[in-house]
């Protein structure tokens, strides 16, 4: 596995687990695309992006290809297959060993999770309406191990300087049902911008842990990048507009 390629998480999961995000360096395409682009809806060439995912399961060694997914920032979450067909969703899990789970992100958050055993895994892509729509919710409801019994690792997304927002945020990370010590957490994710009225700094990685916490996850690692600063490594949507995404993976062996 090359470096240049590649991150890994760094998190006490079970020794048979494998998770990876790739990074922008050493693929095929080329322009605002460049290098290693892993998406195929972004304008990329067909050719670059197909090359790209071959050249993907190749160094890592995958034992099948991805759970591609069709991503529309729902709360939709699907159970990871290996034939191949893209499924319409924002989350996959797979309880089969060498099933891949795999989301594409550009600024969203990517979480990573897997139980103790080894034995469950699953890749979730939320962006602030996922999150705030129940995406990581709606995954774990799926999923057969206990919320206790996971670890969470939270991948590279758009920074807490860096992502500017509106009211519309804001409001919709507050839901009539939660309890008062949630409503806290997510109200500590938000800090009122120091020059533009009703605009707000906030923190994706404090919302994916207060939904996670709230929801009895304890175990959690990560949230410390930042794709819009960071421009050698990671594709960002909110600084380029144009360009690609990279993959955050997970299976078990």
């Amino acid at each position: 596995m090359s470096a240049d390629h590649y991150l890994k998480p760094d998190w006490p999961a079970p020794a048979n687990v494998r998770a990876v995000v790739t990074l922008r360096e050493g693929g095929h395409s080329e322009g605002c695309y460049a290098a290693f682009n892993q998406a195929d809806h972004v304008g990329d060439a067909a050719e670059a992006v197909a090359a790209n995912r071959r050249q993907l399961q190749q160094e890592l060694n995958l034992p099948n290809a991805p759970q591609w997914l069709e991503q529309i920032h729902s709360d939709k979450a699907v159970v990871a297959g290996t034939d191949g067909k893209v499924l319409t969703a924002d989350a996959s899990i797979a309880g089969e060993p060498g099933t891949v789970c795999a989301v594409l992100t550009a600024d969203c958050l990517p979480l990573l999770v897997t139980n103790r055993e080894g034995s469950e895994v699953a890749a979730i892509h939320a962006g602030w309406r996922g999150l705030t729509g129940g995406v990581i919710r709606e995954t774990l409801s799926v999923m057969q191990s206990d919320p206790q019994d996971l670890l969470v690792w939270l991948g590279p997304a758009i920074g807490p300087q860096a992502f500017e927002c509106g009211v519309d945020v804001l409001e919709a990370a507050f839901e009539s049902s939660m309890s008062e010590a949630h409503a806290e957490a997510i109200a500590q994710c938000f800090v009122p911008h120091a020059q533009k009225p009703l605009h707000f700094l906030a923190d994706i990685y404090a919302l994916g842990r207060a939904e996670l916490a709230d929801l009895g996850v304890t175990q959690f690692f990560g949230g410390d990048r930042c794709t819009v600063t960071e421009e050698s490594a990671f594709f960002s949507y909110r600084r380029d507009r144009d360009t690609g995404r990279m993959a955050s993976l997970i299976w078990f062996e």
